[in-house]
């Protein structure tokens, strides 16, 4: 009976420790599994949260490369306003220097006009002055010498053999003297009548008139002319005229002593180089050309001479300047043509030219009625 309630507890025993060593696996199994799913949640987590980072370091690396970007944008239109500042101060500043050159030339133009204007009234007093006892100087060789060609029909013929001859001697010594007297004596007018040209006060009446017809009248006219007293002279002609060319209100007469003036300057300047250029294959020529630019007429003037140089330029439109040896020039011309176009039509006389190479002369005209007069400066 002891025996088998031993063997009952005994039992009882085995199963309680058999329970309880399965309830010890379940509870050992749950905690491995619970700690595997924490390890999993760690991980996870860990995961998350480099990717958090990640998107955090792409976010600020992203931001700052925008940040970046506009202020590169910003730079470049900061840049862009420099340039375009810098570009509008220098076209600035071009535009001062231009205007001051512009004003410089403007006052050096008044400061000569002023100079002429009061030179032409000084030459007017004196030509008046000088006309009157130069005519008298004229007058009284030319009868002088009809006085000489009397005595020589009458007295001389009276004298003896033996003295005719040195009274002949100083006949003809007197005869030369009084050529000689009359001949200055005329040049001498030519400047006086010039000096009173230059200072008139008016410039003839003015009506519409085809400047390529004027210009080339007087072409032709200066030319044969020269072709007349110098039969050797020799020269290519080239006219260049707009045919749309519009009638232009000016005083025929007085361009054309413009036109004429230029074109014997021009004729003279390549006589001068043909003469250098003896034997070269130097070939003259002179060129007239008239276009119309917006509201002005241009009539140019251009030579393959031997040109002005820099120092001359300056002085040529002066009263009495000329480079021409003496005797063959006045230095008048110019100068009264300067007048002509700027005081009596109030256009332009401009000149350009290279020393060796040759001369040009620009005349422009305004189109239309002209209300300028000589008085005006």
């Amino acid at each position: 009976m002891v025996a088998v309630r031993d063997s009952l507890f005994s039992q009882q025993k085995v199963n309680q420790i058999q329970s309880t060593l399965i309830d010890e696996q379940q509870r050992t199994q749950l905690l491995e599994e619970e700690k595997s799913r924490f390890e999993s949640r760690v991980k996870i987590y860990g995961l998350l949260g480099i990717v958090a980072v990640l998107l955090l370091l792409a976010g600020v690396f992203y931001r700052n490369d925008r940040l970046k970007q506009k202020t590169n944008e910003q730079l470049q239109m900061l840049n862009q306003e420099v340039r375009q500042q810098k570009e509008e101060i220098e076209t600035q500043r071009d535009h001062l220097e231009q205007s001051l050159t512009d004003l410089h030339a403007t006052q050096a133009q008044l400061i000569q006009k002023e100079k002429l204007a009061s030179l032409g009234e000084l030459t007017a007093g004196i030509a008046h002055e000088i006309q009157n006892p130069l005519n008298f100087v004229n007058n009284f060789s030319e009868v002088s010498t009809e006085l000489i060609d009397e005595l020589k029909e009458g007295p001389f013929q009276k004298l003896p053999e033996s003295e005719k001859d040195y009274a002949e001697e100083i006949l003809g010594d007197l005869t030369s003297n009084l050529q000689k007297i009359n001949h200055h004596g005329g040049r001498a007018s030519s400047i006086v009548k010039g000096m009173l040209e230059h200072s008139r006060t008016e410039s003839g009446e003015k009506r519409p008139t085809d400047l390529n017809a004027l210009a080339d009248e007087y072409l032709k006219i200066a030319y044969h002319g020269l072709r007349a007293k110098n039969q050797s002279f020799n020269c290519e002609l080239v006219t260049k005229f707009d045919p749309t060319l519009e009638p232009v209100n000016v005083a025929p007469q007085e361009i054309g002593r413009v036109l004429l003036n230029l074109y014997n300057n021009a004729f003279y300047a390549i006589g001068e180089r043909s003469r250098k250029m003896n034997g070269s294959d130097y070939q003259p020529m002179v060129t007239v050309s008239t276009s119309q630019v917006k509201d002005n007429v241009v009539i140019r003037v251009k030579d393959n001479g031997t040109g002005i140089s820099e120092t001359v330029k300056a002085k040529i439109f002066q009263p009495f300047f000329t480079t021409k040896p003496t005797g063959e020039g006045t230095g008048l011309g110019l100068s009264l043509s300067y007048d002509i176009i700027t005081k009596g039509h109030g256009g332009t006389l401009t000149v350009y030219s290279a020393e060796g190479q040759g001369t040009e002369f620009i005349i422009t005209l305004l189109i239309g009625p002209a209300t300028y007069d000589w008085t005006l400066s």
